[in-house]
This record gives C-alpha cells, sequence and structure tokens, in this order.
C-alpha cells in the first residue's frame, strides 16, 4: 500500500498532474521509464502507442526476423559442412 502511494505521489510530482490536478497514466509511464527506481515497471506500464503503430512495429519485427532466421540457417549449415569436414580428416 505504501509502495503504491509513494509510486502515485512520486509520478504526481514529476509528471503533470499538477497543472491538470490529476494523476494520469502517461504519468505512471514515464516515471517506470525515466526513474531508476520504478525501472521495473516499465514493462507493466509501457507508453501508450497507437493501434497502427504497433502493427507497423510487429510488420517490421516479422520482417527483420524473417531476415534473421534465414541467415541463422545458412549458418547452421556451414557448421554441419564444417562438422563433416573434421570428422572425414580424423
Amino acid at each position: 500500500e505504501l509502495f503504491v502511494q509513494y509510486l502515485a505521489t512520486y509520478s504526481y510530482k514529476h509528471g503533470r498532474g499538477k497543472e491538470k490536478n490529476a494523476l494520469t497514466y502517461s504519468d505512471l509511464s514515464h516515471t517506470a521509464e525515466e526513474c531508476e527506481t520504478f525501472q521495473f515497471l516499465a514493462d507493466i506500464l509501457p507508453k501508450k502507442i497507437l493501434a497502427s503503430k504497433y502493427l507497423k512495429m510487429l510488420e517490421k519485427e516479422k520482417q527483420d526476423g524473417e531476415v534473421g532466421e534465414d541467415d541463422e540457417e545458412d549458418d547452421e549449415e556451414e557448421d554441419e559442412d564444417e562438422t563433416v569436414d573434421e570428422d572425414a580428416g580424423s
């Protein structure tokens, strides 16, 4: 209970809460991101983003992942070839 009170008070004082006379989600997420004490909350209190931005991020990650997977498969094939060559030389 004291922790939640401290988080809310800190977020209010260091956010825009005083201007609006209210504590907002963005104040909490900003505190979690910027304050070292609350870094562990960054995954729980992420910044809000638009759905369109999120979908673009997913698409980009998917494209990057496909490129990365192709590279990994090539590396694995090379490793298997090297292992076969080493076994043949023994």
